[in-house]
C-alpha cells in the first residue's frame, strides 16, 4: 500500500513563491509518473504538473509553464513542486497522485493515476 503525504502549503503574498513536497511511504517502488493536480473552490480538479519517474522528463499546464517547476528524488521517493510568482488564481487545495507500475500513463490525465494524497492548501493574497 502507498500512500502519499503532501506538505508545503501556506498563505503567501502575490508574486511570492512555495514549495510544495510529496513523500510516498509504505511499499515503495519505481513509479511510472508523479504528478500535481489542483481543485479551486467551485471549479474542476485539473492538472498542474507531472514527471516521469524513468526520465525525469516535467510536463506543465500552459497555465503555470515558466512559474512552476517540477521535480523528482529516486530515494526516498519524494516530488516537489517549486512555485513562483504565484498568483491569487492559482489559490486552491493541491493534490500530489502516483501511476504505480502496471497501468498506462498520459501526464495529465486524471484517471490515470491510481494513488491520490489528502491534499495541501494554497492561497495566495492579492
Amino acid at each position: 500500500q502507498v500512500q502519499l503525504v503532501e506538505s508545503g502549503g501556506g498563505l503567501v503574498q502575490a508574486g511570492g513563491s512555495l514549495t510544495l513536497s510529496c513523500a510516498a511511504s509504505g511499499r515503495t517502488f519505481n513509479y511510472v509518473g508523479m504528478g500535481w493536480f489542483r481543485q479551486a473552490p467551485g471549479k474542476e480538479r485539473e492538472f498542474v504538473a507531472a514527471i516521469s519517474w524513468s526520465s525525469g522528463r516535467p510536463y506543465y499546464a500552459d497555465s503555470v509553464k515558466d512559474r512552476f517547476t517540477v521535480s523528482r528524488v529516486n530515494a526516498p521517493n519524494m516530488m516537489y513542486l517549486q512555485m513562483r510568482s504565484l498568483k491569487p488564481e492559482d489559490t486552491a487545495v493541491y493534490y500530489c497522485a502516483a501511476r504505480t507500475p502496471g497501468g498506462a500513463w498520459t501526464a495529465g490525465r486524471q484517471r490515470d493515476y491510481d494513488t491520490w494524497g489528502q491534499g495541501t492548501q494554497v492561497s495566495v493574497s492579492s
